[in-house]
């Protein structure tokens, strides 16, 4: 995810907030102003009350869950959003377990980051502190309610939360044992509020001043949309276009298991690979053995002319390369060298996460110092590029921003910094008039 920087938007585009959306907004706000100043065991009291309701109204989630399914099937809903709708026990438990690894980190909240005597008596500080409030749009993806929600609640947010229509019933019933959780604990449980509809989620991009940052997680449309519609900084991935280059110096096996996971271990991620970009060196024995494996894995694959000639069934146009897919559709492209993926990369990434497979550290320096990208990874696959995976428990999303927060976004995302200065007595006149000076004297952390 990238944060844009927010640009005027159309007026009639938006509905202005409903008075009661206002006081909902109102309410999280005035919670996530007290749950800034509960202290780490408080917060991290009410991560695992929620995992424990979670994991006690584990089966009505799931039977939510599946009549979300259900209505998904009537509805034609498309396969890489059914992929990410779908809330089996395994996922769930994961997402759980991910609720405790959140509470279980170390307390973001008030870490000093300078500390400095500007004089005797005149000491500066710089906190870690909440943001404020944070607004989530997602599609599908139950899961991202109760990532999103622990990661607030440990790093001292509101949220206001709403996900697609799709995932309507999923969402109220993981939303209802959250605030059972939180009912459980010393922490407010207005500090988590879920919308419901359309316009209230259109409406929330006009809450500025009550809500700091918008999160959505969804398709490139839907993103580019909050973008153009809201004076609300919005941290969010526009797209997912990953590449995985297999070098000359590459083990062809080791390749084709990194391809084959990257591509199929969960096709509508946004860190599942698009395009395999194949040195000319290699690509006759690798594409010998890659194309049955991915046809056996129900991958169509769509190659440039060189790759269609080595068996390669469908052939791609120009609008591949630029395409997320988010299903079992992989492009294959055979390069001449490492300067031609690189350029490949450069032209048609979308700075997500890029991997190269080779034994050559030289050429592997190359490419991890070449790839402008949140991700550059060596001999594994891209579906590494999670927040769970990284250790973070959970995340907000993935930005593929230069400045930071980039890659997977945890914690860190949703938090900012304060100046605190102590005095006795200090006046900026006495310095100016050279009665006294600075000593910027650093203290320790």
């Amino acid at each position: 995810m990238a944060v844009f920087p927010p640009s005027p938007p159309p007026e009639a585009a938006v509905p202005e907030p409903s008075p009661e959306l206002l006081a909902r907004a109102t309410a999280v706000r005035r919670a996530a102003t007290g749950l800034a100043q509960t202290s780490d065991a408080e917060r991290r009291g009410a991560l695992l009350a929620m995992a424990d309701a979670l994991e006690a109204d584990r089966e009505a989630i799931l039977a939510a869950n599946r009549a979300d399914l259900e209505a998904a099937a009537t509805d034609g809903l498309a396969a890489p959003l059914v992929a990410r709708l779908k809330l089996d026990a395994a996922k769930l438990d994961g997402a759980i377990e991910g609720v405790r690894q959140v509470a279980a980190l170390e307390d973001p909240l008030g870490r000093r980051q300078l500390h400095t005597e500007l004089d005797d008596g005149l000491v500066l500080e710089r906190l870690s502190v909440p943001l404020g409030v944070v607004g989530v749009i997602f599609e599908a993806r139950p899961d991202a309610l109760m990532q999103i929600a622990s990661l607030a609640i440990r790093s001292g947010n509101g949220a206001l939360l709403k996900g697609g229509r799709e995932a309507s019933r999923s969402c109220a019933a993981i939303h209802a044992a959250l605030q059972r959780g939180l009912a459980a604990s010393s922490v407010n449980p207005q500090a988590l509020e879920l919308l419901t509809s359309r316009a209230e989620s259109l409406a929330m991009l006009k809450l500025d001043g009550l809500v700091d940052l918008i999160i959505p997680r969804g398709s490139n449309q839907m993103v580019r949309f909050i973008q153009d519609h809201t004076r609300i900084p919005v941290l969010g991935h526009a797209d997912g276009i990953c590449h995985l280059y297999v070098d000359a110096a590459a083990d062809l096996e080791q390749a084709l298991r990194l391809a084959l996971d990257s591509k199929t271990q969960y096709p509508a991620a946004c860190n599942a690979i698009e395009t395999l970009l194949v040195h000319r060196s290699v690509a006759p024995a690798f594409l010998e053995r890659a194309v049955p494996a991915f046809a056996a894995a129900g991958v169509e694959l769509r190659g440039d002319p060189a790759a269609c000639a080595l068996g390669v069934p469908h052939a791609a146009n120009h609008d591949d390369w630029a395409t997320e897919y988010s299903d079992l559709i992989l492009s294959v492209r055979v390069v001449d060298d490492l300067e031609q993926a690189l350029e490949h990369i450069r032209r048609y990434g979308s700075r997500h996460t890029d991997a190269i497979c080779t034994t050559d550290p030289l050429v592997a320096d190359r490419f991890l110092a070449g790839v402008d990208s949140a991700g550059v990874f060596l001999n594994c696959s891209t579906r590494f590029a999670d927040g769970f995976r990284y250790g973070f428990g959970a995340e907000v999303g993935i930005s593929t921003q230069t400045l930071p927060p980039r890659g997977p976004v945890g914690l860190e995302g949703l938090l900012t910094y304060r100046y605190r200065l102590r005095g006795q007595g200090h006046i900026a006149a006495d310095y100016a008039a050279g009665a006294r000076a600075f000593t910027h004297r650093s203290l320790p952390l």
